[in-house]
C-alpha cells in the first residue's frame, strides 16, 4: 500500500463550534467548508489534518450515524506548561486533567473539544526508571 494521507474525522453534532475551536485554538485553517463537512490543516512543516463531519450525514452507514464519543487526540508541543497558561487560565478551558507530569515520560493536561473529544496536550520528558526501560528505540 502506498498511503498518501492520513487523517482522523470527527463525527460530530456541533459542527461550526468545533471549526471555531480547532481554527481559533489549535492554528487550524479551513481548506474546505460545506454545511456537513470541514477539512483542517495545520500549516507546517509539518502540515497536520484533521476533518469534521456532521454525523447526520449520510455518507456515514447508519448504524455509526452518532457523534464521536470516547476519542483522545493527541497534540504534542514544546512547552506544555505556556499551552495550560494560554488554553487554560487566559482562554479558559476547564481542564478534564490538571497539568501534571507522569512517571511514563509525559508533562501533559486534558482538554474538550465541543463534542467532547479530549485534547491531550504533552510535552515528552524523561521517563521513570521503571518506564525507561520500555522505550523501544529510546531517544
Amino acid at each position: 500500500m502506498t498511503l498518501t494521507s492520513f487523517y482522523p474525522v470527527i463525527c460530530t453534532s456541533r459542527l461550526a463550534e468545533s471549526r471555531d475551536f480547532y481554527t481559533r485554538l489549535f492554528g487550524f485553517e479551513v481548506t474546505f467548508e460545506a454545511d456537513w463537512y470541514v477539512s483542517l490543516r495545520r500549516p507546517g512543516p509539518p502540515a497536520y489534518e484533521l476533518a469534521l463531519l456532521d454525523h447526520t450525514h449520510p455518507t456515514l452507514p447508519e448504524p455509526y450515524r452518532v457523534p464521536v464519543r470516547g476519542l483522545l487526540l493527541n497534540f504534542e508541543v514544546t512547552d506544555v506548561d505556556a499551552e495550560w497558561q494560554r488554553l487554560v487560565l487566559r482562554e479558559g478551558l476547564k481542564p478534564e486533567l490538571e497539568l501534571r507530569s507522569e512517571e511514563f515520560g509525559q508533562r501533559h493536561f486534558i482538554v474538550a473539544d465541543p463534542d467532547g473529544v479530549l485534547i491531550d496536550v504533552i510535552t515528552p520528558i524523561e521517563p521513570g526508571e521503571a518506564y525507561a526501560e520500555q522505550y523501544v528505540n529510546p531517544a
